[in-house]
């Protein structure tokens, strides 16, 4: 173990502390490196050791944890480290291991995941804004703790008892809960003679206290299971000038607000961490499924007159296209993929799914519909509300296994005054979903929305479809409620906001693409060979003259020597990446065309005036892309 200065010491009550545990002592030795400046920095290579120090030092603010390390993972480290200190956690992975991400998020309340090898900027930043919302939680617990005993006049319940839980003084609330009249009624009575036993469980924790001498806090709920109201009870002795305890102060105060923005926060942080990893790995997985489709459709017409390779062939690409599907419902999710937002008629996105549907839900569940005539237009992306609308009737299936009815139904609503505050006041059109299966348990209902939560069996669900319908509905602006009862079926409502807009025709399918236009020079740029050969011959089948290169610098040595009239080139490469290129492209030959293509989530930073298509795409699809830049007119 290494420890900062001791003039750094010195200073640790205005400096941050940050422990970092990694069995690599290089890699102890770089992230001292990296934070020496700005904060105290305690390091171990030992995950026991790690503990001991946890438990030694109340003021560690950040946690930073390898994840594979021998004796203990970091995720079980920081499971057990999140039972003694309230320090941020941040996971340092060099793996893409997505059930260790997961379990750091569900046991060991990290905030956040870096791999490795890392951006120094980029941890650097985790690290900061893990340092500030811990100082900022401590802070505000100072706070409270301040203001608790100025608050006379507060709403909270206040009452002062003897040593033998007689109530002496009481405010209203107190008064109120215990269901007495008025605070007089209660005044020289115990808690049980105005209860009855249902007074045990406070009279117990009222003695204890007194026989500790010291004060002690505790939370319990109570109202129904499916939404407790939780209370924060305070118990304070107080001594009479010898020292002995002659009163009790016990102050209640309704947290019941607060626990439910905790358990917002806490499903949002998971969110974001998970919505990272997808991000992520979003540009892998269009990259096998560009080179998969695109070699497929390539191969297709050469068995034509195979009948069952031809079968075989194109089972595989639709299982292919499936696979799309799921990455942009990943991308959604995870809020990195732009949506394909215009005005719809909500209605006739319902309506148009009847086919879809009726394959989907089959004979045994009968679909009803109530649409509302006058509904509200809304902004929203109409193929991925169609992914949400088929989803949730598919939840609704299943929750039916001896049949039953999803009613699909719309409604025009106004809001004003809502206490959730993910319902702002305006104008929404709703689109509701009900089944009338087995409802969902109240201890289930507060989790539907987790990624990767599901309660079906192994492989016969990944846990993402409520989190997709969730990461839609919040891009769209709008919310989503759930109504649910064991027995009595479930009801879905999403809010989306109403649009004034009028609504937008439906974009219309590509025109075939046209011939190449005079034997025109392609110069394809991928550092995937095998996508850079399917877009190449993509190219050369429809007649262009195409040549391919593996990166960047490559392509602008290319450029130097020969001529082109445009370039294809893939976003995400190493080095100089595709959008580098592109701006090196119009700098120094403005007139040249260039396509951007791209599975990655960081479309969304491409300038609106590049040209960008998105991977997995069919041939036609590319050559209509090409075709039109090198048109005239373009």
């Amino acid at each position: 173990m290494t420890m900062a200065t001791t003039s750094e010491a010195m200073n640790s009550g205005v400096r941050g502390t940050i422990l970092a545990v990694d069995d690599e002592p290089d890699i102890l030795v770089a992230l001292e490196d990296l934070f020496e400046d700005e904060y105290r920095v305690l390091t171990t290579s030992r995950p026991a050791e790690a503990l001991e120090l946890i438990a030694a030092e109340p003021d560690i603010d950040v946690i930073l944890s390898d994840q594979r390390m021998p004796g203990l993972t970091g995720d079980a480290l920081l499971a057990q480290a999140r039972e003694i200190s309230d320090a941020q956690a941040i996971l340092l992975t060099g793996y893409a291991d997505i059930s260790a991400v997961v379990s750091a998020l569900n046991r060991g309340g990290i905030t956040g995941y870096v791999t490795k090898p890392w951006d120094p900027a980029l941890l650097r930043n985790a690290v900061r804004g893990a340092y500030e919302r811990h100082r900022l939680a401590r802070d505000l617990a100072t706070e409270r703790a301040l203001l608790r005993g100025l608050l006379d006049h507060s709403g909270d319940a206040i009452a002062f008892k003897d040593t033998e839980g007689r109530f002496l003084r009481l405010n209203a609330r107190m008064a109120a809960r215990l269901g007495a009249p008025s605070p007089e009624s209660c005044l020289g009575r115990t808690e049980s003679e105005i209860l009855g036993a249902g007074a045990d469980t406070a009279e117990a924790a009222d003695r204890a206290a007194i026989a500790s001498g010291a004060p002690t806090e505790t939370v319990a709920a109570s109202g129904p299971e499916a939404a407790p109201t939780w209370n924060q009870v305070t118990r304070v002795p107080i001594r009479d000038p010898g020292g002995a305890v002659v009163h009790l102060a016990v102050i209640e105060r309704d947290i019941t607000e607060q626990r439910l923005l905790e358990t917002r926060l806490r499903q949002a942080d998971k969110m974001q961490a998970l919505g990272t990893l997808a991000g992520g790995v979003a540009h892998d997985f269009n990259n096998l499924l560009t080179a998969i489709l695109g070699s497929l459709e390539l191969a297709l017409p050469k068995v034509a007159g195979d009948a069952r390779l031809s079968r075989l062939m194109t089972n595989a690409a639709q299982a292919a296209q499936r696979g799309a599907a799921l990455t942009k419902r990943l991308l959604t999710f995870s809020h990195r993929r732009d949506l394909q937002a215009r005005v719809v008629d909500l209605n006739a996105v319902i309506r148009g799914m009847d086919d879809l549907l009726g394959r989907s839900l089959g004979g045994f569940v009968q679909v009803e519909r109530s649409l509302s005539d006058d509904l509200w237009a809304a902004r929203v992306d109409p193929d991925q509300l169609e992914l949400a609308i088929l989803n949730l009737c598919i939840n609704g299936r299943d929750a039916m296994p001896e049949g039953g009815i999803v009613a699909l139904s719309t409604r025009n609503e106004t809001v004003r005054g809502s206490t959730d505050p993910n319902l702002t006041d305006g104008d929404y059109a709703v689109i509701a979903i009900r089944d009338t299966g087995t409802g969902i348990p109240p201890e289930i209902l507060g989790r539907v929305f987790e990624p990767f939560f599901t309660t079906k069996g192994v492989g016969q669900g990944t846990g993402l479809g409520l989190a997709m319908v969730f990461g839609l509905v919040q891009q769209s602006r709008g919310t989503i409620r759930i109504d649910s009862a064991v027995g009595r079926g479930t009801t879905v409502l999403l809010y989306l906001p109403r649009s004034r807009e009028a609504v937008e025709a439906s974009p219309t399918a590509p025109a075939a693409p046209a011939p190449a236009p005079r034997r025109a020079r392609v110069l394809v740029v991928d550092d995937d060979p095998q996508v850079r050969h399917v877009t190449a011959s993509f190219l050369n089948g429809f007649g262009y003259d195409e040549a391919e290169v593996p990166s960047g610098e490559a392509a602008l040595e290319r450029l130097d020597a020969e001529r082109f009239d445009i370039v294809v080139a893939d976003l995400a490469m190493p080095g100089m990446s595709g959008l580098d290129l592109a701006e090196a492209v119009r700098a120094r030959w403005p007139s040249l065309p260039f396509l951007l293509v791209t599975g990655h989530a960081e479309a969304a930073r491409i300038p609106a005036d590049f040209s960008v298509l998105e991977k997995p795409f069919p041939s036609a699809d590319l050559a209509a892309r090409v075709a039109a830049l090198l048109a005239p007119e373009a």
